[in-house]
């Protein structure tokens, strides 16, 4: 009991210097580039700090003396340690998705899940609803994000207003049959999407999430897709 004791003792000891260090690195970045620093954390390499903040991060020294932004190569590996960190910083809990404000799609037995945020005048979001058209055994929920322009949300609330909201969808956006109907039904969901993508950070469409939480920006070509979602267990 003692020597356990004895060992979180020491444990704390060691973290109240490193935490206090974080908190001088946030507070400098924070007064020096005027942003709100989310996480400040050792990257392990070259003694430099990781600071997390809007979305992207930089490395620094203990007094921010100089800032380096870009990417972190591990020479052992030759693998971006950045893009490892901002996959873990990014990802988030599926079930925290509004699900009942997406278009929902189930193929199959429905048993492989990802979700979307896709704007409809987005051509890689119809380059990548045309590849998802191809897969089976997967449910897909589409969130609609209209970002892009003042067509993009009345096309948004054409298809959501539609009596068959994933074949509206479909058929923009694989077939090329622009929406007819109505858009003067209760798009609240539309609203509620692009607040909770400002939240999210997601800036551009499509934005992709996995059932393990992964975020993967921009349209991944159909293989990596089938791979990632058999990856998942």
């Amino acid at each position: 009991m003692y020597k356990k004791l004895l060992t979180l003792a020491l444990a704390a000891s060691f973290a109240l210097p490193v935490l206090a260090q974080e908190a001088s690195v946030k507070k400098a970045v924070e007064s020096k580039l005027g942003v709100s620093v989310t996480s400040v954390s050792k990257s392990g390499y070259l003694g430099l700090y990781e600071v997390y903040f809007d979305g992207q991060i930089i490395y620094t020294d203990e007094k921010v003396s100089a800032i380096v932004a870009g990417n972190l190569i591990d020479t052992k590996t030759m693998t971006s340690v950045t893009e490892e960190r901002m996959k873990k910083l990014n990802a988030i809990k599926f079930s925290d998705l509004p699900l009942n404000q997406a278009i929902k799609q189930v193929k199959g037995n429905g048993k492989r899940v990802l979700a979307t945020f896709e704007d409809p005048n987005c051509g890689y979001c119809k380059r990548l609803a045309k590849d998802l058209s191809k897969l089976d055994n997967v449910t897909i929920y589409t969130f609609l994000y209209p970002i892009l322009s003042e067509d993009s949300i009345k096309k948004s609330r054409q298809i959501w207003c539609a009596a068959d909201k994933a074949k509206a969808w479909n058929d923009w956006m694989v077939d090329g049959k622009a929406p007819t109907g109505k858009d003067d039904c209760d798009t609240t969901a539309i609203i509620n999407n692009q607040e909770f993508g400002q939240k999210l950070r997601i800036t551009g469409t499509p934005t992709i999430f996995f059932a393990d939480g992964d975020r993967v920006p921009g349209a991944l070509p159909i293989a990596k897709i089938e791979q990632k979602l058999n990856s998942i267990k």
